[in-house]
Formats: C-alpha cells, sequence, structure tokens
C-alpha cells in the first residue's frame, strides 16, 4: 500500500545512492521505474498484433519463393520500426494513465505528497519517461523506419529476381512471373536438375514449352542462365493449330528475362530520409509530390510530440479529480477518448497539408492544445473547477 513508495524509495542500491548524489530524488526514479515497465509491455504486446498483421504477405512471398528462415526473420526485423514509431506514444499514454492511477490507487501519491513531494516533483519522472520514449520514437521515424523500408524494398526486389530460389521448389508448378510456369521433377545432391519443364506463356498467340530430361541452373557473370540437356522446344501458333517441336542436346534460356520490371529508382515516402523529404534531388518530381514529401516531414516530426501531451493528460486526469469509483472511470473514460481524438485529428491533418502545405501548423497545433489544456486542469482551470469557482461566485453575489 502507501508505505511500499517510502520502503522502495529507501533502498540502497549502488544506482540509487549514485542518483541521489546527483540531485535526483529516490522517489522520482521509483515512479520512472514504475512507468517504463507497463510502456515496454504495452509496446511490446501491440506491436507483436500489429507486426503479425503485417508480415503475413512476406512469409506467402518467403515461401513461394524458397528462402530460408533467417532471410524471414530478416525481412520482418526490418519492419519492425514502422508500426513501433506509431505505437510507442500511444502504449505510453496507457501506461502513464494505468500507473499514475494505480499508484494513486494504492494511496502511494498520498504518502509522497505526506512526506513533501510536490507535484512539480511528481510531473518531473513521468516527463523524463515522455522524453525517454519521445527520442525513441524520434529514432524510429527519422532513421530507423527509412533505413528499415529501403533495406526491405531492395530485399524483396532481390528475392523476386533470384529465378534461382523459383526453382528449387520439387514437384510444384511455380510461376515466378506472369505468364511464366516452371517445374522440376527433382534436385540431386551435386545441384543437377531432374526432369525440366518451362513453359513461357506471356506472348499468348506464341507459346513456348522447354521440356528437358536434366539441366542445371548457373550463376554466371551475365546473369541467370538455365542449360538444359537433352530435351525439346515446343512452339505453337495460330491458335494451337500448328505445333512446332525442336529436339535439342543443349540449350541454355537466360532466366533474368523473366524477372520484374528494372528498380525504380525513385525511393517512397517511407524509404525517405527527413532530408530527403524536405529537399528532394531528384529531377522531374512534380509540385504534388513534393507536397506529399513535405506533409510526411512535419508528420514525423510533430508524431513524438505526443509523449509529452500524453504525459500531462495522464497526470491532469489522475491528480485532479474526485476518488469516487465511479467518478474515476468517467474521468479515465474521457481523458482516453480524448487522447485517441487528438491522435485521429493528427492523421487527418495528412490529407490537408498534401493539399495546402501551410496547414502542416496543425501537426505541432493539435499536440500543443492538448498539452495546453492539460495545464490548465493541472493548474486548478479544470470545466468542473471553474463552473464551481462561477457558481458560487454568483451565489455569493445574489446573497
Amino acid at each position: 500500500m502507501g508505505r511500499k513508495a517510502i520502503t522502495n524509495a529507501r533502498g540502497s542500491a549502488p544506482g540509487t545512492r549514485a542518483a541521489a548524489a546527483f540531485g535526483v530524488p529516490r522517489l522520482s526514479l521509483y515512479i520512472l521505474g514504475q512507468m517504463l515497465a507497463p510502456v515496454a509491455t504495452l509496446t511490446f504486446l501491440m506491436t507483436s498484433v500489429i507486426w503479425l498483421v503485417t508480415i503475413l504477405p512476406l512469409l506467402d512471398l518467403v515461401i513461394n519463393r524458397g528462402q530460408s528462415a533467417p532471410t524471414f526473420f530478416y525481412l520482418i526485423l526490418l519492419l519492425l520500426p514502422t508500426p513501433l514509431m506509431i505505437i510507442m506514444p500511444i502504449a505510453f499514454f496507457f501506461a502513464a494513465l494505468f500507473t499514475l492511477q494505480r499508484l494513486w490507487g494504492d494511496s502511494e501519491l498520498v504518502v509522497m505528497a505526506s512526506a513533501g513531494y510536490s507535484l512539480r516533483q511528481l510531473c518531473v519522472p513521468v516527463l523524463a519517461a515522455a522524453g525517454i520514449v519521445m527520442l525513441l520514437t524520434y529514432a524510429c521515424a527519422l532513421w530507423l523506419m527509412p533505413a528499415g523500408q529501403r533495406a526491405l524494398r531492395d530485399k524483396v526486389l532481390d528475392i523476386r529476381a533470384d529465378m534461382a530460389g523459383a526453382l528449387l521448389n520439387e514437384g510444384d508448378f511455380n510461376t515466378p512471373s506472369r505468364g511464366l510456369t516452371v517445374f522440376i521433377r527433382r534436385l540431386s545432391g551435386n545441384g543437377e536438375i531432374q526432369g525440366i519443364l518451362v513453359h513461357d506463356n506471356r506472348e499468348k498467340r506464341h507459346p513456348i514449352t522447354y521440356i528437358a530430361e536434366k539441366g542445371i541452373l548457373a550463376q554466371t557473370p551475365a546473369g541467370t542462365r538455365l542449360i538444359m540437356l537433352d530435351g525439346t522446344i515446343e512452339t505453337s501458333s495460330k491458335g494451337g493449330a500448328q505445333l512446332q517441336v525442336l529436339h535439342f542436346e543443349s540449350d541454355t534460356i537466360n532466366m533474368d528475362q523473366f524477372s520484374g520490371p528494372a528498380r525504380n529508382t525513385l525511393r517512397k515516402i517511407q524509404e525517405r530520409y527527413l532530408g530527403e523529404l524536405l529537399w528532394p534531388a531528384e529531377p522531374g518530381i512534380g509540385q504534388r509530390i513534393r507536397d506529399q514529401f513535405f506533409a510526411e516531414a512535419h508528420n514525423r516530426l510533430s508524431q513524438p510530440l505526443y509523449c509529452i501531451t500524453f504525459a500531462l493528460m495522464a497526470l491532469a486526469a489522475v491528480l485532479r479529480g474526485r476518488r469516487q469509483r465511479g467518478s474515476v472511470a468517467v474521468r479515465l473514460t474521457l481523458v482516453s477518448l480524448t487522447a485517441a481524438g487528438l491522435r485521429i485529428a493528427g492523421y487527418g491533418v495528412m490529407g490537408l497539408a498534401q493539399r495546402d502545405p501551410p496547414l502542416v501548423a496543425l501537426f505541432y497545433l493539435i499536440p500543443a492544445l492538448g498539452a495546453l489544456g492539460a495545464v490548465l486542469v493541472l493548474m486548478g482551470y479544470s470545466p468542473r473547477a471553474l463552473w464551481t469557482r462561477w457558481h458560487t461566485t454568483h451565489a455569493a453575489g445574489s446573497a
């Protein structure tokens, strides 16, 4: 109960003594530790759910292309910073609300106040935790996400262009690209392929079918080559009315011709660093695309600021209100809905800012208004307090 905070605050751990030597109150370290653990737990749980949904396309790609398990884990690791950037401020808000309400409900905050721990001192560890989460969110938004997205895109393009991976599934009809079907009967231990069928139907009027007894897939300086031995080439024309069969002892197919189109050098929005969004260097980029880049840059700069806003809102919701059970439930519900409204409004600004660049100021105005409202509540200017003061003043004047 209430004595728990004092007992923990009097701990004699070396880290606590060192912090006290630098003037950091032990109670502040206690509250900071109590907040960071729920933040980490909620972030892990929320990220896991979204992560599992987003990695399903990658799982299908890896399986169909014959890639290894380490490749799959590498791909999903590259994808991780993107949901983290969105989830961490939200997870921090609910963790802060949960921790402060628990400390208040167990009367630990009351004991701290009795020991001389002021409201201003309580705000310090909460805002410190918000600052830690904010820095982590900035790291994801400005560096980890674009680095991971561009590495992910390059790796996926390599996998899709890797015809060798598409050919290593024995007994399956694989379609590594549209209009191409590849089948192998067996792959021997020395790398030799037994039983090959390659059907090229990209030209509907003139489909070509390669059938060979054996062959080998070779990586040459010029690209991927399928060397086939003892087979036939069947060419159809006139809608299948004519069939030409050519026997060969050895033939080579350039498998690179079936790969996807050449890589687009223009990076997508999520793959760009902040400087590339604000000052794109590629020639030929239209003004509409530049406005989208500009809005995305300010969106990334403003998202971590919600950590400070949510910290102040959690403090205001827990510390400024009555302790009745019904009142607490209503208060926590209202602050949660308010936080959700602010965050949804922040997402809604993106479309407006892309059409009208000066509206990027709304990215910063929305969290600033939320923080200002929370500060006013902490100072005693909540709607209930203002109504009570006006009613008291009006009643006194009437008397």
